[in-house]
């Protein structure tokens, strides 16, 4: 899921938990993971709809606050 579909859905009110963890191809960078009801999920993709990742943690956490993310969990 991009970015904009992240925040329209967020505005329309759609519930889905927000997972931050270790990229599996890389364990030094972090990828985030939304679960929707009824067995649905999604990674937050970027433009050319690749898995986006992050080398660093706080600039993902930066990422999820701008997209009116306010909970996630953490999974090393």
């Amino acid at each position: 899921m991009n970015r904009d579909a992240v925040k329209t859905k967020h505005a329309e009110g759609i519930a889905f938990d927000t997972y931050v963890i270790a990229n599996p191809t890389n364990p030094k960078e972090w990828i985030v993971f939304f679960k929707k009801d009824a067995g649905r999920s999604f990674f937050l993709v970027d433009d050319s709809e690749e898995v986006e990742s992050f080398g660093h943690l706080d600039d993902l956490i930066a990422e999820l606050r701008d997209l009116g993310i306010k909970t996630a969990e953490i999974h090393f």
